[in-house]
């Protein structure tokens, strides 16, 4: 038994490992491209990417022109093409789990949504309910909540049936906009001092996909 009908779940480092293996390598690229004269650790990655978030990191940080900024876009879309993320272990099977009793599951991320279902297609994976990522205008993204107000309004949902999960707080804004559960995946293995801010932010939060599993999927009664 569900104890949430709709997963709305975030792209990486979420489901799939994907910082380490994917983007943070990729970044370097680009900022070899672009900024040769800065260099930044993965452990600031991450935290650049949880405070003020990869696109502020972006102009604040790296202080990238429009023009820079679609470069990067470019590149990042062009790396995945052929460096996919894995499925952290667990989530194929937990993603299988909810669909096979009857629930939904959707992809809210800042990742392009073709790229994410590219991921789950390579991974074979079925792709989700529903997918909205980057290509949608900046109004439309996390942590506003147009996604989540969007997926409800399409399967008649009510915020007591919807978890939004999520590595970050953007998630967790969306999900308190509209009076939706949030919990906090730290099972990507979650930097001390951005677990440490993020548990407040959360109603529950998992340090593993098994402890997920355990709460969504209900003994029957």
């Amino acid at each position: 038994m569900l104890r949430y009908r709709c997963l709305v779940l975030d792209h990486d480092d979420t489901t799939v490992d994907s910082t380490r293996a994917v983007n943070y390598p990729q970044f370097l690229e680009a900022l070899a491209r672009y900024r040769p004269e800065l260099h930044i650790s993965e452990e600031q990655f991450f935290r650049y990417c949880y405070d003020p978030g990869f696109y502020p990191m972006c102009e604040q940080v790296l202080r990238y022109s429009p023009e820079e900024m679609a470069g990067h876009v470019a590149m990042w879309k062009e790396y995945h093409k052929t460096h996919h993320p894995r499925f952290f272990p667990g989530i194929p099977e937990l993603l299988r789990r909810q669909r096979a009793e009857g629930g939904l599951y959707c992809v809210v991320s800042h990742s392009d949504a073709d790229v994410i279902a590219a991921a789950y297609e390579e991974a074979g994976v079925p792709l989700p309910d529903v997918i909205l990522g980057a290509e949608q205008p900046p109004e439309r993204r996390k942590p506003h909540p147009w996604p989540l107000e969007a997926i409800m309004d399409r399967f008649g949902l009510t915020p007591a049936e919807v978890l939004v999960v999520d590595d970050m707080p953007h998630g967790g804004q969306m999900a308190r906009a509209v009076g939706a559960a949030f919990a906090g995946a730290g099972w990507y293995g979650m930097l001390p001092d951005i677990e440490a801010s993020m548990r407040p932010k959360c109603d529950i939060f998992f340090s593993t996909v098994a402890a997920f599993a355990a709460y969504q999927f209900l003994p029957d009664t």
